[in-house]
């Protein structure tokens, strides 16, 4: 039986990313022993005066809760129990994250809205946005090779294709407006490639990374979020909200209710349902790209990462200090 690794990369300077690499056919209580072992491991090789453990999903506590930690954080990014194939077993991971946890944020205004009387240091974080990475797509670009053969009008997506996004809204919308064409990027999950509409003019072109987006937006003439109205997507804020609109694209979407209230309010994107998408679609091809270019731009002044990091911190540091000082207290 193959030994259990931690295989290791560095994206980028200052960052290390360890991901465990199991043999094939470990048994659940396996993976959790080895991954266990493998977290140890890794920690003992790290010199840190200061170690803030920190979880996206509650699914990583089996085999981390025995860890000493300055500080717990649980970065509530979606409902993940609404997730097609989600573990039985994640609300009751879920209720003991909660309770380690010393700080709790959330992806959303909504999300925060559920889970608020669940902890009492919590926060809403809706989506952030790297403007000046976006902002590359309002230059003009050479369009990739996979979407060059495509006609104007374009109308695109970007993100994981899974069961929240509408596959009956996208074949009717395409069916008819058949001289528009609809561009979907992303990886498809969960979900069979097989049940996708398939159109004439509708363009499945894969996951592209980070780097490639603003390429492809560059050459779009709008951005759409043709978002399943289900459980899955009850509590989401879509991170293509604000990267669309830093592209410099007008953008449909579908009533979500984060991009609703933070975006639909403020007049800065178009909210559509299958009686109407076709109306709003068009609407959206027709005005000027820069229409609400000033409204956009001041609207995303207010969401860089380095703000969202500089307020995090500061939650991190608040709940930090009683228990420095407590040990402090104790050493004397």
């Amino acid at each position: 039986m193959p030994r259990p690794i931690m295989r290791a990369t560095e994206p980028t300077l200052g960052l290390r990313v360890l991901t465990p690499v199991l043999p094939e056919d470990t048994t659940p209580l396996q993976a959790i022993d080895m991954q266990r072992a493998l977290l140890n491991n890794a920690l003992a090789a790290v010199q840190h005066d200061r170690l803030i453990v920190w979880y996206y999903t509650p699914m990583a506590l089996p085999f981390s809760d025995h860890i000493e930690c300055d500080v717990c954080v649980y970065d509530c990014m979606d409902e993940l129990s609404a997730f097609k194939n989600a573990p039985r077993e994640l609300v009751q991971m879920e209720r003991l994250l909660m309770q380690r946890a010393d700080v709790v944020f959330t992806g959303g205004q909504s999300i925060y809205e559920a889970k608020r009387r669940l902890h009492k240091s919590i926060h809403p974080f809706p989506s952030s946005i790297d403007v000046a990475h976006f902002h590359k797509a309002r230059r003009p670009a050479k369009d990739p090779a996979d979407q060059s053969s495509i006609p104007h009008p374009r109308v695109g997506f970007a993100g994981v294709i899974d069961e929240r996004l509408d596959t009956v809204l996208l074949a009717g919308a395409a069916a008819r407006m058949s001289d528009v064409q609809f561009i979907m990027i992303g990886p498809v999950v969960k979900i069979d490639p097989a049940d996708l509409p398939r159109l004439p003019n509708i363009h499945w072109l894969g996951g592209k990374s980070y780097a490639e987006l603003p390429g492809y937006m560059a050459n779009w003439d709008m951005g759409w979020m043709p978002f399943a109205l289900n459980e899955a997507t009850r509590y989401i804020s879509p991170t293509k909200t604000p990267e669309f609109l830093a592209a410099g694209l007008p953008v449909v979407s579908t009533a979500i209710v984060d991009v609703v209230r933070s975006y639909g309010a403020h007049g800065l994107v178009q909210i559509a349902d299958a009686e109407d998408i076709e109306d709003r679609i068009r609407e959206a091809l027709g005005n000027p790209k820069d229409l609400l270019r000033k409204s956009v731009d001041a609207y995303l002044a207010t969401m860089s990462w380095d703000q969202t990091w500089a307020a995090m911190s500061g939650h991190l540091s608040r709940v930090a200090r009683p228990r420095i000082a407590s040990a402090l207290r104790v050493g004397a």
